[in-house]
């Protein structure tokens, strides 16, 4: 899933980008609400981490833009009120769901997937394909009944491909939706990806090249 952290404390937005990051998340970070409005512009969000309290654009008016858009992307809002009143006057600016600062961080990527599973079309709780299974929420995937050990970018781009139920998705797209703005769109990243996914996945081969057109299980 593709995510964007709008924070203006810096310490902290880097620190939510690193935990959601690890559980194998395409995370860029914004620091105002200007540059979050117009990353927005650009890309497509599955969800949106927004501080409400932010300086100049205020998190409101970035919450009002992003629900104008269009209801693709979900909206957590973060504040430090924990107030009911701000939580409802937060909630019918358009957010998704609301979490009081200081938060958990366990707390924080359940709710970010809560909201990604939302954003998406519904999906079984296991994919599988073949003798391939992947659970998301458990974060674990097999092959004949033999757990893989995969990195968090092998996981993510097996979870796409299986989520693509036999649609061929090409490089451009995984590398949108599987790395965030710090990868270049000029180097092999994808394709040396693919290739240890493929190593471990093992005999036969499950992920298929489309000549032309990308990849698919």
């Amino acid at each position: 899933m593709r995510v964007l952290v709008v924070e203006d404390q810096v310490e902290l937005a880097d620190s939510v980008a690193r935990v959601l990051r690890r559980e194998g998340m395409a995370v860029d970070v914004s620091y105002g609400g200007q540059d979050a409005l117009d990353r927005t512009s650009l890309t497509d969000y599955d969800v949106v981490v927004l501080d409400r309290d932010l300086p100049e654009v205020h998190g409101d008016e970035v919450c009002a833009a992003l629900t104008a858009k269009g209801p693709h992307t979900r909206i957590l809002m973060l504040t430090a009120s924990a107030t009911i009143a701000d939580r409802v006057e937060g909630l019918s600016l358009g957010a998704d769901d609301y979490l009081p600062k200081p938060f958990a961080y366990a707390e924080l990527v359940a709710r970010v997937r809560a909201l990604a599973r939302r954003a998406q079309p519904a999906l079984p709780p296991v994919l599988a394909r073949g003798d391939v299974r992947l659970d998301p929420a458990q974060r674990t995937a097999f092959r004949a009944g033999a757990r893989l050990a995969l990195s968090p970018k092998e996981f993510a781009v097996l979870e796409y491909l299986l989520g693509a139920r036999g649609r061929v998705v090409s490089a451009e797209e995984l590398l949108d939706r599987v790395w965030d703005e710090a990868a270049d769109p000029f180097t092999t990243t994808v394709k040396a990806t693919i290739n240890r996914l493929r190593s471990k996945l093992g005999s036969p081969p499950v992920i298929e090249t489309v000549p032309r057109g990308g990849y698919r299980i």
